[in-house]
């Protein structure tokens, strides 16, 4: 299985549903994704003034920018 990252919507909605007072199991079985993306979603990306979809998209952006790439030595 290959795991695909949360987009700026999903981001928006898990947003939304955090001011709501929605719980995040309900969060995540909307979104079809397990409780532990959520949290691992959350405790990343929650800053002093709480979850913020754009500032949690562009965190996200950089992490996997400055992430080191594997170099392919012998190319195909």
């Amino acid at each position: 299985m290959r795991y695909k990252q949360l987009n700026l919507q999903e981001r928006h909605y898990i947003e939304l549903e955090l001011k709501k007072g929605t719980l995040q199991k309900d969060i995540a079985s909307a979104l079809g994704r397990s409780c532990s993306t959520l949290c691992r979603e959350l405790s990343r990306n929650t800053g002093q003034r709480g979850y913020r979809h754009i500032q949690a998209n562009n965190k996200a952006f950089t992490r996997h920018k400055d992430k080191p790439k594997a170099i392919d030595i012998f190319p195909k």
